[in-house]
């Protein structure tokens, strides 16, 4: 493989398996093999981490997390500092499938428990990390789990469980609810206290309570017996609708923009081949995560299918902050910056519903990809930005400066390594104005990466 092959490559898995990479760390990433990479993204236990306390020193609120804007600055600022990537990516995609939103749970401080159990679990065992997640309270109240008693089953999260969280509809009966949702009886929150004068709410806990747990006989997915939460987890790990489920969210989180989670019951994978190689993997592994990310990643239908993604606010904004090194350490704009990503369509922590965003195009409408372009489009002309001025150093270094066309190819290579149009090729190198010495400006270098930032072919990673 060539280098220049190489290093396309690399970029593909970084603008997929991150949220984006700083311009100095997209350099020394490039020094050694794809494989290799794979391999450190996979093992975020021996990367960075973030500075927490300097953090903290300077937004305190963050710390103790009493309002939803405290939380979402916590994650997001985490998201563009850690050096741990596909840690913070894994979070938002179970972030994702786990759908859970603040407006209903509101207790903030449990929705970072939640992302803690996400960056703790996203890349372990399947079985654990569900076991926990019944166990989660921000899950438990956002499903009504606390209401689902022995003599009163409350069917919401043994019904969410199995539609939306590890089987898809069409893959189990009403029967088998109602039995799920008395098998986690007894699965509740212990409410110690409610809120304090100077810290906010006091956290919440996971309780078992057996007087409440109903013993009786249940029959789940042809299995028989007393059977208890950890139980049902097992069965429903043993169903091959499982693993396809699974892996499909996968594929279409990181390889191609599948349909909606509720159309899956009767339209085909996109590619039935690559789930059923990650599902088999899966299996094999006895469940495991990381396994089949290693696979994904190293597989040629993830290392052929470039641009075919919508990227997501979340990416946008994210990925946006990293390349341009805006916001790089404590800012008093961090305090607002979670109004971004919701004016392009995606509130962090809040969710629309309990099936999670609907991604792909439909990220796109009229005001939301306007408020993309704008804020791409803002960082990129700022030449006091570091990352802004260590690209167009890489730029004027290896074009020729007097030659439009080598100047808008360094540029598209900078945001991606893309190609546009031949119409807006053209208008590109059209619109480079040289000096009188003949040569392209560092104004009309960052000009042209923003208008880059506004074209349709930026919008997809």
């Amino acid at each position: 493989m060539s280098r220049l092959t190489q290093h396309s490559e690399i970029k593909h898995l970084l603008r997929r398996a991150t949220l984006g990479v700083s311009y100095s760390a997209l350099t020394n990433l490039l020094n050694q093999t794809y494989e290799e990479t794979v391999e450190q993204l996979l093992a975020p236990e021996t990367q960075l981490d973030y500075d927490e306390l300097t953090f903290y020193r300077y937004h305190p609120a963050a710390d103790f997390m009493w309002q939803p804007s405290h939380v979402k600055l916590n994650w997001l600022y985490r998201m563009t500092h850690s050096q741990r990537y596909l840690e913070e990516k894994m979070a938002l995609f179970w972030h994702h499938v786990f759908a859970t939103g603040v407006e209903k749970v509101d207790n903030p401080y449990a929705l970072h428990q939640q992302v803690e159990l996400f960056r703790t679990h996203g890349m372990s065992n399947y079985k654990t990390l569900l076991i926990e997640l019944a166990k989660n309270p921000a899950m438990l109240f956002w499903l009504d789990n606390q209401h689902n008693h022995k003599d009163a089953p409350n069917e919401n999260w043994g019904r969410e469980l199995l539609e939306l969280f590890s089987l898809g509809i069409g893959h189990f009966t009403e029967n088998d609810v109602i039995d799920c949702s008395r098998a986690f009886t007894g699965w509740t929150i212990d409410f110690t206290g409610w809120h304090v004068l100077t810290l906010g709410k006091i956290p919440w806990e996971f309780q078992y309570q057996p007087e409440d747990h109903d013993n009786e006989e249940k029959t789940f997915l042809g299995v028989t017996g007393n059977l208890n939460g950890t139980d049902i987890i097992d069965i429903i790990l043993r169903q091959p609708a499982c693993a396809t489920f699974i892996t499909r969210h996968l594929y279409n989180f990181f390889v191609e923009d599948e349909l909606e989670v509720p159309k899956w019951t009767n339209e085909p994978p996109r590619n039935p081949e690559a789930i059923e190689f990650l599902s088999k993997v899966f299996v094999e592994s006895g469940y495991e995560i990381k396994p089949v990310l290693r696979a994904l990643f190293n597989s040629k239908f993830f290392r052929n299918i470039r641009y075919n993604k919508v990227k997501s606010p979340i990416e946008v904004v994210i990925g946006t902050l990293k390349l341009t090194g805006d916001l790089n350490g404590p800012d008093p704009r961090w305090g607002e910056i979670d109004r971004i990503p919701l004016s392009m369509g995606q509130d962090i922590l809040d969710p629309p519903s309990v099936e999670g965003w609907h991604t792909g195009k439909e990220w796109i409408t009229s005001g939301a990809f306007i408020n993309r372009v704008n804020f791409v489009a803002d960082r990129f002309r700022n030449l006091d930005l570091p990352g802004v001025k260590a690209i167009v150093e890489n730029i004027k270094h290896n074009s020729d400066s007097d030659i439009p066309e080598t100047i808008v190819d360094c540029c598209l290579e900078a945001l991606g390594d893309f190609e546009v149009d031949q119409v807006t090729y053209k208008e590109l190198v059209d619109g480079i104005r040289l000096d009188a010495f003949g040569d392209a400006t560092d104004e009309q270098i960052v000009n042209t990466l923003s208008i880059i930032a506004g074209t349709t072919e930026y919008q997809f990673c």
